[in-house]
């Protein structure tokens, strides 16, 4: 398993360290970003978490898919790579 998950459906008001400290209850985080718009510099409302450890990713996504972070009910899953 991949160790970068893709994070969905992120409120508005999800900082890269708030999406860190939630992660890091499932595990050790390498590194966590909230993808923002270029011209609004608003969320665009997903982001990607990097855990240290194959393990570690699946005990996230265990503990947050379908879970609420900020409001909203986020979806966790392996991140494909880019093509």
């Amino acid at each position: 398993m991949n160790k970068n998950l893709f994070v969905g459906s992120l409120s508005w008001d999800t900082t890269d360290d708030s999406l860190r400290a939630a992660f890091e209850q499932a595990g050790t985080v390498e590194s966590a970003k909230v993808i923002m718009d270029r011209d609004s510099g608003r969320s665009r409302g997903f982001g990607f978490v990097e855990m240290a450890s194959p393990e570690d990713a699946q005990a996230a996504i265990d503990m947050w898919d379908g879970k609420e972070l900020d409001g909203r009910e986020i979806k966790v899953n392996e991140a494909r790579p880019k093509e």
